[in-house]
C-alpha cells in the first residue's frame, strides 16, 4: 500500500519553513488570477471603445458632396429613393443606403459615318452610305453632342447610353435623308437636315425614357460617293454653268426690258398727247364753226358781212397797197408814202 503523502511533510525539513513554500505558492497563484481578470476587464473596454468608434465611423459614412455639375441618386437597399443636388447631404450608411453620382453638365459626343466608328468595308458604307428621296447616294458623317437632363431615367433606363444614341441617330438621318434631295444636301442645305435630326432624334430618345437632351447634330460631311464622285463634279460643273447662262439672260432681260418698257411707255404718252391735242383742237374748231353758225342765223347779213371783212383782213393784212370802195374816190387825199421802198 503506497504511502499517504502529508502535503506538510518537507521530508525532514523544518515544519514552518514547508509551510511558508506552500502558502508562497498559494499566494502567487492568487496573483495570477488577479490579473487575468484584469486583462479580461481591460479587453471588454477596448472592445467597446473599438466597437463604439466603428458605428461612429459608420454613421459618418454617411456624409456625401455633391458637386456644382453633378446630380446623386440615394438608393435604398438598391431602390431609387431621392435625387440631390449639389451641396453636402447625408443618408443611412452602407448598406442600407447607397449613392450614384452622375454628372449632368459634362457635354458627350458619337460619331457616325467616321472609321473610327463604323470600321472600313461593308459595315462603314452601311453606316455612312445614305439613300437620298430622288434615289442618289450620299456618303455622310455626323456629329451628336448630348448632355443627361434626368440623372433617374438615365441611370435606369439606360444601359448602354452611347450605343443608344448612336442607332436612334442613325435611324433618324436615314430617315430625313431618305425624304430630301440629294442636290440640297450636299450643296448647301445642310441647317435645315441638322434641325430635323436634332428635333426627331430628341423625339425618339424622349420616348425611349432616356434622359438624354441632344444639344447640337453638325453634318461633318455630305459628298457622293468616292467611286462617282468625279461623274458628280462633272454634273455639278454643268449644273453650275446652266445656272450662269440663266443668270446672265436674266441680268440681259432686267436691263433690256425696263428700257423697252420705257420707251413703249413714253411712245404711249406721246400718242395719248397727240390724241387729245387733235381731239381738242376739232373740239374747238367744231365749236367755233357751231358758234359762227348760231349767229349766221340770228343774224344772216350782219354775219355774212362780218366774215367777208374778216377775211379780207386777213387776205390783205400784209398787203402796201390801199384799195378803196366805189363812191369814195372824190373824198380821197393823197397819201405821202413815208415807208421806205412804198410801192403803188
Amino acid at each position: 500500500m503506497a504511502k499517504k503523502i502529508n502535503p506538510w511533510d518537507n521530508g525532514g525539513e523544518d515544519t514552518w519553513s514547508s509551510g511558508d513554500n506552500v502558502l508562497q505558492g498559494k499566494i502567487i497563484d492568487f496573483t495570477k488570477i488577479t490579473n487575468l481578470d484584469n486583462s479580461r476587464n481591460n479587453f471588454g473596454k477596448y472592445f467597446k471603445l473599438a466597437a463604439l468608434i466603428a458605428v461612429l465611423l459608420w454613421l459618418a459614412s454617411g456624409f456625401y458632396q455633391v458637386q456644382p455639375s453633378e446630380e446623386a441618386l440615394v438608393l435604398r437597399f438598391g431602390k431609387y429613393v431621392n435625387t440631390t443636388d449639389a451641396g453636402l447631404h447625408y443618408h443611412l450608411p452602407y448598406p442600407i443606403e447607397d449613392i450614384v453620382k452622375v454628372n449632368v453638365t459634362q457635354e458627350r459626343s458619337i460619331n457616325l459615318g467616321t472609321a473610327e466608328n463604323s470600321g472600313y468595308g461593308r459595315n462603314s458604307f452601311t453606316e455612312s452610305h445614305m439613300l437620298t428621296g430622288d434615289e442618289n447616294i450620299v456618303d455622310i458623317n455626323l456629329t451628336v453632342v448630348w448632355k443627361i437632363k434626368n440623372a433617374k431615367d438615365y441611370v435606369f433606363n439606360m444601359r448602354s447610353p452611347d450605343d443608344t444614341v448612336q442607332v436612334a441617330a442613325q435611324s433618324v438621318l436615314r430617315e430625313i435623308v431618305g425624304q430630301s434631295e440629294m442636290q440640297p444636301i450636299i450643296t448647301g442645305n445642310r441647317g435645315k437636315v441638322e434641325d430635323d435630326t436634332k428635333e426627331e432624334l430628341q423625339k425618339v430618345l424622349d420616348e425611349f425614357g432616356s434622359g438624354i437632351q441632344i444639344v447640337r447634330v453638325k453634318l461633318q460631311k455630305a459628298d457622293p460617293p468616292r467611286e462617282v464622285v468625279d461623274a458628280f463634279n462633272e454634273v455639278q460643273r454643268a449644273k453650275a454653268d446652266m445656272e450662269r447662262f440663266k443668270n446672265e439672260a436674266e441680268a440681259y432681260r432686267n436691263e433690256v426690258l425696263p428700257k423697252a418698257k420705257g420707251k413703249a411707255a413714253q411712245i404711249i404718252q406721246d400718242a395719248e398727247a397727240y390724241k387729245a391735242a387733235t381731239v381738242n383742237k376739232a373740239k374747238g374748231e367744231s365749236g367755233r364753226f357751231a358758234s359762227v353758225y348760231d349767229a349766221y342765223k340770228n343774224g344772216k347779213t350782219v354775219t355774212v358781212k362780218k366774215m367777208y371783212i374778216d377775211t379780207m383782213e386777213n387776205v390783205l393784212k400784209n398787203s402796201n397797197k390801199v384799195i378803196l370802195g366805189q363812191g369814195e374816190k372824190g373824198n380821197v387825199l393823197p397819201i405821202l408814202p413815208l415807208t421806205n421802198g412804198a410801192k403803188e
